[in-house]
C-alpha cells in the first residue's frame, strides 16, 4: 500500500468517525411550572403585559426620553454590548474550526561545523566546502479532522455563549428601564410631597396668625402661640429635606442616563399618571421565553452540555493531516529554480491519548459536574422568576386596597381641617385640636403620595418580572 492509499484510508476513517458524535443532545430540564400564578387575582389570559414595548407601557413623554437616553448612554449597557462583540468574535472563530490552518515559512540558514567534527570532515572531503547554506520557502498546512463531533461541539458552545451574552444585555436593559421608571416616579412623589409641605406651611402660618390675634385679645395663652409656631417650623423643616431628596434623585437618574448631574425634565404630576387598570400576567410557562435571565441561564446550560461532549471527545483518537510544499535549495542562485527546487510532503496521523496522569478524565468529570450545577442554576432562576411574579401580583393587588383606604382617610381629614378651623374661629375648638388635625392631614397626605408611588412602581416591577422591557 503506497502513501497516497494510506492517506485516503485515514481520511475515509475520519469521515466515518465524524458522524459518531459523543455527548448528549440538549434537553431542557423539567421545571414543574404551575398552571397559574399564586396571587389574589390570578389572570387566566394567555397574553402577558410583557409583550408590550417600553414605549407602549410607559406613555409619559418625559419618562420615554429618559429611557431613550439610558438605552444609548448607560455605561453598564454599553459594556454589555462590548461583551456581545467579544462573544461574536469567539463565535466567528469557532465557525471556521473545520478549516485547515495554513502558514508560510521563509528561512535562510548558514551552518559551519567544526573542522574536527565528523560533519566538518565529511563536508570538506565530499563537498569541498566548510559551510552549508540552506534556503527554504514553504507553505505549511495542518488540518485536524473533527472526529466525534468535537469541532461541532465547540461551535455549538460558542453559539450558546454568544446568545447568553445577548440575553445578559437584555437583562441589563430590562433592569435599567425598571430603575429609570422607578426613579422617575420617586421624583414625582418628592415633587408632590414638596407641594404638600408648602401647602401645610401656609396653613400652619394662617393658624399661627390667628392664634397670635387671639393671644393679643387675651382669648388664649402664650402656649397656644408657641405650639402653633412649633407646628409651622416642623412643616418648614420638611422643605429642605425634600429639596435634598429631589436633587439626589435627579443625580441618580442622570447617572442612569449616562449624563452629568442635572435637573430632570418633567411635566406631569404624580396624580396625573394613572396606574394600569389591568396587568395580565399570562401563564408561568411564558417566563421561559420572556425572561432574559431565564434564557441566559438556559444558554449557559447549553454551553455546559456542549463542554461535556468536547471533554469526552478529547479522550478519543484525534486525526491530523499535515502537508508542506515549496522551494528548497542549498544555493541562493537556485532557490527559485522551478521545478528543480520544488518539494512536497503530505502525512496523516491518528493519536490516541493513553496516560496523561488522569488529566483528560478529570476534565471530563469536572465538565459533567459543571453541567449539573448549570441545571440547578437554571431551575433556581426559573423558581426565582415565578416567585417574583407572584410577589409582584400580590403587592399590586394589596396596594390597590391600601390606596382606596388612604384616599378615604385623606378626604375625611380635609373635611376635619375645615370643621376644626371654623370651630376654632368660633371658640368651640381648642388650638390643640386644630394642630392635631393639621398634623394628621400632613402625615396622611405624605403617606398617600408614597402609596401612589408604590402603586406605580409595583406595575413596573410586575412588568419587569414578567420579562417586559423590550426597547423599541
Amino acid at each position: 500500500m503506497n502513501h497516497t492509499t494510506k492517506l485516503y484510508a485515514i481520511t475515509s476513517l475520519a469521515i466515518l468517525s465524524a458522524g459518531c458524535k459523543v455527548g448528549k443532545e440538549y434537553v431542557r430540564p423539567a421545571t414543574d411550572l404551575p398552571a397559574q400564578y399564586r396571587a389574589t387575582q390570578t389572570s387566566t389570559d394567555s397574553i402577558s403585559v410583557a409583550a408590550l414595548s417600553t414605549k407602549a407601557f410607559f406613555n409619559d413623554a418625559a419618562l420615554q426620553q429618559l429611557i431613550d437616553s439610558a438605552n444609548t448612554k448607560n455605561y453598564d449597557l454599553l459594556i454589555a454590548f462590548k461583551n456581545i462583540e467579544e462573544a461574536d468574535q469567539s463565535l466567528r472563530e469557532a465557525k471556521v474550526n473545520f478549516l485547515p490552518e495554513l502558514g508560510v515559512n521563509i528561512q535562510a540558514n548558514t551552518s559551519k561545523p567544526s573542522k574536527n567534527s565528523l560533519n566538518g570532515l565529511s563536508m570538506g572531503q565530499f563537498l569541498g566546502t566548510t559551510t552549508v547554506q540552506d534556503y527554504n520557502a514553504a507553505l505549511n498546512l495542518s488540518w485536524e479532522i473533527g472526529l466525534w463531533g468535537k469541532l461541532r461541539g465547540m461551535k455549538a458552545k460558542a453559539l450558546s455563549e454568544y446568545l447568553q451574552s445577548q440575553e445578559a444585555s437584555k437583562l441589563i436593559r430590562s433592569k435599567l428601564v425598571s430603575s429609570v421608571a422607578t426613579g422617575y416616579y420617586n421624583l414625582l412623589m418628592l415633587d408632590e410631597q414638596l407641594r404638600i409641605a408648602n401647602r401645610t406651611v401656609a396653613l400652619n402660618d394662617s393658624t399661627l396668625q390667628m392664634t397670635k390675634l387671639q393671644w393679643d385679645a387675651g382669648l388664649t395663652t402664650i402656649l397656644a402661640v408657641q405650639q402653633a409656631e412649633a407646628q409651622k417650623l416642623s412643616s418648614e423643616q420638611l422643605v429642605p429635606a425634600l429639596l435634598q431628596g429631589i436633587s439626589i434623585q435627579e443625580n441618580a437618574l442622570s447617572q442612569l442616563t449616562g449624563t452629568l448631574p442635572a435637573a430632570i425634565y418633567r411635566v406631569k404630576k404624580l396624580n396625573e399618571i394613572n396606574p394600569a387598570a389591568q396587568m395580565p400576567a399570562g401563564y408561568p410557562v411564558a417566563l421561559l421565553n420572556n425572561r432574559a435571565d431565564v434564557k441566559a441561564s438556559e444558554y449557559t446550560l447549553r454551553a455546559a452540555n456542549e463542554a461535556v461532549g468536547i471533554a469526552q471527545a478529547s479522550m478519543y483518537p484525534a486525526l491530523n493531516i499535515t502537508a508542506q510544499g515549496g522551494l528548497n535549495s542549498f544555493k541562493s542562485s537556485n532557490w527559485f529554480n522551478i521545478p528543480g527546487s520544488l518539494f512536497g510532503m503530505v502525512s496523516g496521523s491518528v493519536a490516541q491519548p493513553l496516560f496523561q496522569r488522569r488529566m483528560l478524565k478529570t476534565k471530563f468529570e469536572i465538565a459533567k459536574l459543571e453541567r449539573e450545577k448549570s441545571v440547578l442554576a437554571f431551575r433556581q432562576t426559573v423558581l426565582l422568576a415565578v416567585t417574583e411574579v407572584a410577589d409582584a401580583l400580590t403587592i399590586s393587588a394589596r396596594l390597590k386596597e391600601q390606596l382606596v383606604l388612604a384616599e378615604a382617610r385623606v378626604n375625611t381629614l380635609r373635611s376635619t381641617i375645615k370643621n376644626a378651623d371654623m370651630l376654632y374661629k368660633s371658640g368651640m375648638a381648642t388650638y390643640l385640636e386644630v394642630i392635631l388635625a393639621q398634623g394628621s392631614l400632613l402625615q396622611s397626605e405624605l403617606e398617600l403620595s408614597d402609596l401612589k408611588r408604590q402603586r406605580l412602581a409595583a406595575d413596573v416591577v410586575l412588568y419587569t418580572a414578567l420579562g417586559g422591557g423590550n426597547y423599541e
